[in-house]
C-alpha cells in the first residue's frame, strides 16, 4: 500500500456520477480541493451499504470542511446512480472495473470468497492532498463507522 507522504499517480481516468449525471474525468481533476477516496466492494452489500451510509450521513460535513468526498467501486456507472439514489448519496461515485486507483494506490490485495483465491482493491480510504499527496490512510475501513473514522483523521491534519 503507498505510504503517507507519497504521490499517487494521478493520470488515469474514472467514469463517474456525479449529481447523477455519467461523466468520464481524469483522476486529478477530482483533486480540485483535498479529496477523501473510500473504497468499498459492491453496492447493495451489508457491509458497503453501512460504509455509505455512514458517509451519506456525514458529507455535508466532509463538504463544510473543504473535501472532496469519492466512494470507489467495480460497479457500473447505472449500478451507482440507483445506488446513490437508493442510499440519499450526494457525493460522487466512482466506476473502477479496472483497479486503476487501486494500482495507483498500490491497494491491490489477495482475497478469498468461496474458496477461490483472486485480487482485488482493499477496503481502504486515502485522504489526498490537490497535488496527489497522500496525506491519510485507513488501511481496514471500519463499516459501521467509517465516517468517524475519516473525521478523525481529518481533524489531526
Amino acid at each position: 500500500m503507498i505510504q503517507k507522504g507519497k504521490k499517487l499517480q494521478t493520470d488515469f481516468t474514472l467514469d463517474i456520477v456525479r449529481n447523477g449525471e455519467e461523466q468520464t474525468v481524469k483522476f486529478s481533476d477530482l483533486l480540485d480541493r483535498p479529496t477523501i477516496v473510500s473504497v468499498y466492494m459492491r453496492n447493495n452489500t451489508s457491509g458497503c451499504d453501512k460504509q455509505n451510509k455512514s458517509l451519506a450521513e456525514a458529507a455535508d460535513w466532509f463538504d463544510e470542511k473543504g473535501y472532496n468526498l469519492i466512494a470507489l467501486s467495480k460497479d457500473s456507472c447505472g449500478s451507482h446512480k440507483n445506488y446513490a439514489e437508493k442510499l440519499g448519496i450526494n457525493y460522487i461515485l466512482a466506476s473502477d472495473p479496472d483497479f486503476k486507483f487501486a494500482e495507483a494506490s498500490q491497494s491491490i490485495v489477495e482475497k478469498k470468497m468461496y474458496g477461490k483465491t483472486f485480487e482485488a482493491p482493499s477496503r481502504s480510504a486515502f485522504v489526498i492532498d490537490t497535488d496527489g499527496t497522500v496525506i491519510g490512510i485507513i488501511e481496514k475501513v471500519n463499516t459501521n463507522d467509517h465516517a468517524s473514522e475519516l473525521k478523525e483523521i481529518i481533524n489531526h491534519l
